[in-house]
């Protein structure tokens, strides 16, 4: 019988053999479920102690219900499927991976831009329907000098910001977590949430998703934007009030949206975006490449290991529990 039991509650990837690898460093069973609701999950990890989780809901109803559990550990940055609070409360170590992908959500969020920015979608779909007219996408402005504005300042939208300066845009960045240093250190201009948005050609949205951003950008912020204003989200859906959205784009309040992330995934049939040619949509791809699901699916395994190992891990989400959890640190 193994020591340890490891849990994943759902994935998507077509193998998991780098996170079984990595669990071979200790005497691990490791369990493969595909769970879509609490009642799933707590049949499945009631025992664990260890879990990988991809969407599947880490409630605080399923977290109480875990009697063994040690480390939850999560595919990606944001830790919006755990009920932090309750994991903390019971001594639960909460991780995730903060850096895996920098590189390649600042260059899909590069390339929203750019292809908002030139009209590359539109003037593709004309072409290919036979329509010989670059007066199909007018207007289309120069991009240098045009200001982006940043919706958070963490790592991703950092990368991004000096991908941009280097197109000669001006960047200006809403984060109330933003020290003047690391503004100064970036050449970014430090502003409120309104002055972004009345100041920007482009916003691109990088918060996570909590409780406090939630609907962060919605019908007010939208009728601050220029009528020529295009919105990009790589972050979270929920973060940007879709039904604001879309009236915003239906009345011309602004000029665009470029959206990798929504409020319901995958997109509902029904969903008005899909029918407006000023919107692109991509499938919640920002995040990969070979190279970052790769790094994802070893680091995320690896925090597993460390804390049943008896260490704290490198990407430690829920740093409260130090207060109940006292584990050695990672060398």
């Amino acid at each position: 019988m193994a020591k340890y039991n490891v849990v994943i509650t759902d994935y998507e990837y077509a193998s998991l053999q780098i996170e079984e690898d990595i669990l071979k460093q200790l005497d691990v069973e490791f369990i493969k479920a595909q769970c879509r609701t609490e009642e799933e999950v707590i049949r499945a990890a009631e025992h664990a102690d260890g879990i990988l989780n991809q969407y599947a809901p880490i409630t605080r109803k399923v977290i109480e219900s875990l009697k063994n559990c040690k480390v939850i550990s999560r595919y990606g940055v944001g830790v919006n499927t755990i009920d932090l609070d309750a994991a903390t409360e019971k001594g639960i170590v909460v991780s995730n991976c903060t850096d895996y992908c920098l590189d390649e959500v600042a260059d899909h969020a590069l390339s929203l831009l750019l292809t908002s920015a030139r009209k590359v979608s539109l003037l593709d779909r004309y072409v290919k329907a036979g329509v010989w007219e670059y007066k199909k996408a007018v207007p289309i402005y120069r991009l240098r000098d045009r200001v982006l504005g940043l919706v958070g300042f963490g790592k991703i939208p950092q990368n991004l910001c000096l991908k941009a300066q280097a197109l000669g845009l001006k960047v200006v960045a809403y984060d109330p977590f933003m020290s003047e240093e690391l503004a100064a250190e970036y050449n970014v201009e430090p502003v409120d949430l309104d002055t972004l948005c009345q100041m920007s050609d482009y916003i691109s949205v990088h918060a996570p998703l909590m409780k406090s951003t939630e609907g962060l950008i919605g019908e007010g912020e939208f009728s601050r934007m220029k009528p020529e204003a295009v919105i990009i989200n790589t972050s979270r859906g929920p973060v940007i009030d879709e039904k604001a959205l879309i009236h915003a784009l239906q009345t011309s309040q602004i000029a665009g949206a470029a959206l990798d992330v929504l409020e319901q995934e995958p997109i509902a049939g029904d969903n008005p975006l899909l029918g407006m040619e000023q919107v692109i949509l991509s499938p919640h791809a920002a995040w990969y490449s070979e190279e970052s699901e790769q790094e994802l699916k070893r680091k995320v395994a690896q925090n597993i290991v460390d804390v049943l190992s008896g260490r704290y891990p490198a990407y430690l989400a829920n740093p409260a529990v130090k207060r109940a959890v006292t584990l050695g640190e990672k060398l």
